[in-house]
């Protein structure tokens, strides 16, 4: 009787470390059988106090960030949930675009003028993507952009280094996740968390896990969903 015990607890103890051993699987991903094999997951929740959020990981310099844009924040918008953004600079063939440079300043909007600001510097970079091939051409958009909303733009936007450092910080919490492509977009709650990998399931999934949730979307169920259908068969891009 003894020896089955040891036995039992010698299999067991092998399963365990086997599970220990085995790749942490995202809880769910939509579509099914999509996303990532991510690692610390312990970061994919709301705010405090918050029952669900949109956590995204982007790069400006990225097509696939540029669709999704949109989408994502329709989706802040009707729903009335919080959108946490993290700059994820995938570097290699894009690098050349100056996204640093436009990480940079768009931290710079949020933190100097309003994070409204900010988004829409964000969604004016996404839109003006094929224009802008240089870091250059970056410094110039960004010169119009001020000028076009009235704003100074300061010679050195980041003198102390500071919003380098939180766009790096952004970077190393997306390594920490595991993240491998952008957009990485999650929609979380307190207890679950779905990677969703084709932006024509979002406002299905934010609805699945509000009702899980026992959350109440801040907006009229009537508003207008993004015609995300009409979006090319790939959302996601590895640069």
């Amino acid at each position: 009787m003894r020896l089955n015990s040891m036995k039992i607890s010698r299999s067991l103890a092998g399963l365990a470390l086997l599970a220990l051993s085995l790749p942490v699987l995202a809880q769910r991903a939509a579509p099914p059988g999509s996303g990532e094999t991510f690692k610390d997951t312990s970061m994919l929740k709301p705010p405090p106090g918050v029952k669900v959020a949109i956590i995204e990981f982007q790069d400006l310099s990225c097509p696939a960030c540029a669709h999704a844009f949109p989408i994502v924040h329709a989706a802040v918008a009707h729903y009335n949930i919080p959108l946490i953004q993290h700059d994820f600079l995938l570097g290699g063939e894009h690098a050349v675009l100056g996204d640093k440079e436009a990480a940079i300043w768009a931290r710079y909007l949020q933190d100097k003028v309003s994070p409204a600001i900010a988004d829409q510097y964000r969604g004016a970079v996404f839109a003006a993507q094929s224009g802008i091939s240089s870091k250059e051409d970056m410094q110039n958009f960004t010169r119009r952009f001020f000028q076009t909303h009235g704003l100074k733009m300061p010679f050195v936007p980041d003198p102390t280094g500071e919003l380098t450092k939180e766009v790096m910080a952004d970077k190393a919490l997306g390594d920490k996740l595991g993240v491998q492509y952008t957009p990485a977009i999650i929609v979380c709650s307190q207890h679950e968390w779905v990677h969703v990998t084709d932006t024509s399931q979002l406002y299905q999934t934010i609805d699945e896990v509000m009702a899980h949730a026992g959350a109440t979307a801040g907006a009229k169920p009537s508003a207008p969903k993004p015609a995300a259908a009409k979006k090319p068969a790939s959302t996601k891009s590895t640069h």
